[in-house]
């Protein structure tokens, strides 16, 4: 018990936080179906992920260099997670009556991102029981913040497509912006596994990745607030 509730901490004190945002809090029952629908994502992730990573790396069985270390970051990992997570967004928001301001879509896509978060954290502690305590303050520090800005990033772009600003940019924003995050997040995070001696440099280039990447999504959640709170004072 004490492996889960620290596995998924990280992500009810960041769901806490997105929700203290918004002026006009989401019902509860929506944000658990959100957090839901991404926790139960994990499944078919899990089945895409090991078919694409065993057609890649049949002969190997993982990544040998850099080069498939970067296709695991982006291939195996980015793009199916923030694929499955995209679509699950989408069944939530698609026929939802409370989804009627812009920072909605960041808070729904957070829910999202931290259901996924959570299991795949608690897989994680699980599997490391062993060294569960270290696993888990590693991953509260980077990895359930990193599906926290991802969710943030598609949750914003989603908005403004929704929202009347329907440009093929912004449309396409919704996936590959996050994908992008994500793939280059486990590109640094992946490095060290391949290359030991790059293992240093790339340790610090993720950290550097990640106070970027989370003051980009700062800002963009304080756009959205902005956003919202102009247009109800019109």
């Amino acid at each position: 018990m004490i492996l889960i509730v620290a596995a998924i901490l990280p992500a009810i004190l960041l769901w806490l936080y997105i929700c203290r945002k918004d002026a006009q809090p989401e019902p509860m029952s929506q944000m658990l179906k959100a957090f839901l629908y991404g926790a139960l994502i994990c499944i078919p992730v899990s089945f895409v992920e090991n078919y694409i990573s065993g057609t890649l790396f049949a002969s190997e069985g993982s990544p040998s260099n850099l080069i498939g270390s970067t296709l695991e970051a982006f291939l195996v990992a980015a793009v199916p997670e923030e694929g499955f997570k995209l679509l699950a967004l989408w069944l939530i928001l698609r026929h939802n009556p409370f989804f009627d301001e812009h920072y909605d879509g960041i808070v729904y896509a957070v829910c999202v991102g931290l259901g996924f978060a959570a299991i795949e954290n608690v897989g994680y502690v699980l599997m490391h029981a062993d060294a569960w305590l270290s696993v888990a303050v590693t991953r509260a520090l980077l990895a359930v913040p990193g599906h926290y800005a991802f969710a943030v990033f598609m949750g914003y772009y989603y908005s403004l497509y929704h929202f009347g600003q329907k440009s093929a940019k912004n449309l396409l924003s919704i996936f590959f912006i996050p994908v992008l995050a994500h793939g280059c997040y486990d590109a640094f995070a992946l490095t060290g596994t391949v290359e030991p001696v790059l293992g240093g440099i790339s340790f610090i280039l993720l950290i550097y990745f990640c106070i970027k990447m989370h003051k980009n999504a700062r800002q963009k959640i304080t756009a959205q607030v902005e956003r919202d709170r102009r247009e109800r004072a019109a």
